[in-house]
């Protein structure tokens, strides 16, 4: 067969059952999701799907007033979708590389941009960074699941888990956090040594400290969705 064939490309590329379960990685940038029954997922994320499957967008009082208000100021950025029914449902974001993690009785807080998936059992809830709402535009928020489930996020690149203990803080750019462990605190502090000078505005460097015992995971890109404002 030559190597370049439509069939050999068919071959190489198509859809394969690995029988992973509920979460599976078709490629490192793309995700299956067995579904019957219910699933949350970014808005936007579906690439693909078979079957009988029904796509809401999350509603503003799904999950109380407070919730209500807290979509009003995180915006687009942590917009759900609920996908029930039975079939297959692919997603994706942007490229990105995902991480599945089960969580087994646990916490762990996902940048709102990050969160790519996860199984209704999953308690999420939306957490504003207060402490900078008068100093950044963008990137206020991220998201704690807590139970007993799957989730799945989306990195660029290869992503980095940096291990926090008492004594030994880990600083990190907003941009390029992606989540940490759900007893961690992260506290903001500016860098005036640090002033961004080209590109993305002016004014001091933000900066996530993590302070305790946990871990961070951080990745090898910028996304510029929280700015110094001037």
């Amino acid at each position: 067969m030559n190597r370049y064939s439509i069939a050999e490309f068919i071959k190489n590329t198509e859809q394969v059952d690995k029988g992973e379960g509920f979460f599976e990685l078709e490629t490192p940038r793309l995700l299956e999701v067995n579904l019957d029954g219910l699933v949350w997922a970014k808005a936007g994320s579906m690439v693909a799907y078979n079957g009988r499957i029904k796509f809401e967008r999350e509603g503003v009082l799904e999950h109380g007033i407070g919730a209500m208000f807290k979509k009003a100021l995180t915006g687009e950025g942590a917009a759900l979708m609920k996908a029930s029914g039975q079939g297959k449902l692919y997603l994706a974001d942007s490229g990105k590389k995902i991480i599945i993690l089960h969580l087994q009785n646990e916490a762990i807080y996902v940048n709102g941009n990050d969160l790519l998936a996860f199984e209704p059992s999953i308690k999420h809830n939306i957490k504003l960074m207060r402490k900078v709402v008068s100093m950044v535009a963008g990137g206020l928020f991220n998201v704690r699941c807590e139970g007993t489930g799957m989730i799945a996020i989306a990195a660029h690149y290869e992503p980095l888990t940096l291990r926090v203990t008492p004594g030994n803080p880990i600083i990190t750019d907003p941009n390029a956090t992606v989540a940490w462990s759900g007893n961690l605190q992260p506290e903001f502090q500016t860098d005036i040594s640090l002033k961004t000078f080209i590109g993305r505005g002016s004014g001091e460097s933000i900066q996530m400290r993590f302070e305790g015992n946990g871990f961070v995971i951080v990745q090898p890109f910028e996304e510029v969705y929280m700015q110094t404002q001037s």
